[in-house]
């Protein structure tokens, strides 16, 4: 106790010292605290905004940086070819939109049609209803579903939309369900398109003479998912084949999830690397201020030594020093931290996606603070080990 009010009273008579000193503290810890919060944070929103997509499904569609895009459009006979001829596909949707004014008696509302499977919302929450069946679907049933806010242009009152009669055009869709208002995140608003119709009705209705942004592709069997990504390349390349360059992509959650954590691990990398290049020149910082105090203060540890100081209490009392400058800085560093982490993560990703995930400050807590007071002990050892062995007679004359 001694030994901290000593080192705590030492530092306080140099305020500004002090505090020019673990500056580099409280920028590498922070960075460190900080890169970590928000890039945990922000992987977890993404992965929570992609739970809705099928997991037994990958998109495909021409790369729109090599060929004619417009010659290497899908059409709905590459969508039937793909169904028959690629094994382990259980079904294929187009991607696909039209603009159109929907209407229900008296209400009208300008309204995105897209083409869906009955896996697209199979986990989607519904504030009306459910989602279209698979039989629904095979047997081409004029059946819809409303985004939540598509229903509330078209009902107003908030009154019960189910088996109501959707027009658009001059086709009459039924409505069977009320997508749950989404959660309020940029990312999240009108995510899909306004109103959801089975695909096979969309190719019927909508498709004729339209290019396809690509394709939905549902597999069977999730472990064959890379070879029949390759075989459904193969043979869009094949139907394509008099396109000269011609080449498609394809996507799926995992693979998305991989590139959005590539790229917060290179983020990480980067900011953590400049935190410990920050934390390596604190060090350095405290070594050199920690040597200033030992000759500034080389008569007083002669005075100790001549009344009975021993060696290693010498020792401790700097080494007791070199810890508090830690611990301030830590401190103020893992307040810092915290504090942009979070408050990126509350005011960025929760306006993209509308949720805020649990984030590991515990664990960024640790890496940064271990590493910190590592670099401080190994720093602040050689000015306590000077300070200890300093002869008390020539420390007595030093002025």
């Amino acid at each position: 106790m001694l030994y901290f009010e000593e080192a705590l009273r030492v530092l306080m008579a140099n305020k500004i010292r002090t505090l020019l000193t673990i500056t580099g503290l409280i920028i590498g810890v922070g960075a460190v605290i900080a890169i970590q919060v928000l890039g945990s944070g922000m992987s977890g929103a993404v992965e929570g905004l992609l739970g809705g997509l099928a997991d037994n499904s990958f998109f495909v569609q021409p790369n729109v940086q090599q060929g004619d895009f417009q010659k290497a459009a899908m059409h709905e006979k590459d969508l039937a070819d793909l169904r028959i001829h690629v094994a382990n596909v259980s079904d294929v949707a187009p991607l696909s939109f039209v603009r159109q004014l929907a209407h229900v008696g008296h209400g009208h509302s300008p309204a995105v049609l897209f083409a869906a499977s009955a896996e697209r919302y199979a986990t989607t929450p519904f504030a009306f209803g459910g989602n279209f069946t698979p039989d629904q679907v095979a047997a081409r049933a004029t059946v819809c579903i409303l985004s939540y806010k598509t229903y509330q242009k078209l009902f107003p009152d908030n009154s019960d939309p189910l088996g109501k009669s959707l027009h658009v055009a001059n086709r009459r869709y039924v409505i069977t369900g009320v997508m749950a208002a989404p959660r309020t995140g940029v990312l999240n608003a009108n995510f899909g398109g306004d109103v959801a119709i089975p695909y096979t009705v969309y190719e019927r209705d909508w498709l004729q003479g339209r290019i396809l942004f690509g394709a939905a592709i549902y597999v069977i069997d999730q472990s064959q998912m890379a070879q029949t990504e390759v075989a459904v390349i193969n043979e869009l390349r094949n139907l394509h084949r008099n396109v000269k360059g011609i080449q498609y992509i394809t996507f799926d959650k995992k693979t998305f999830n991989q590139l959005v954590g590539a790229v917060f691990g290179v983020l990480t990398m980067i900011v953590g690397l400049i935190g410990a290049v920050s934390l390596l020149v604190a060090g350095i910082g405290i070594m050199n201020i920690m040597l200033v105090s030992v000759t500034e203060r080389t008569r007083e540890i002669g005075i100790r030594k001549a009344i009975g100081a021993r060696k290693g209490q010498i020792l401790a009392q700097f080494f007791v020093e070199a810890l508090l400058l830690c611990g301030i800085g830590c401190g103020i560093g893992l307040a810092l931290g915290l504090a942009i982490g979070y408050g990126v993560n509350a005011f960025a990703i929760v306006k993209l996606t509308g949720s805020i995930t649990a984030l590991p400050w515990l664990r960024a807590t640790l890496i940064a603070v271990t590493f910190a007071t590592i670099v401080t002990l190994a720093f602040g050892t050689y000015p306590a080990y000077r300070a200890s062995n300093l002869d008390p007679i020539e420390a007595l004359r030093y002025e």
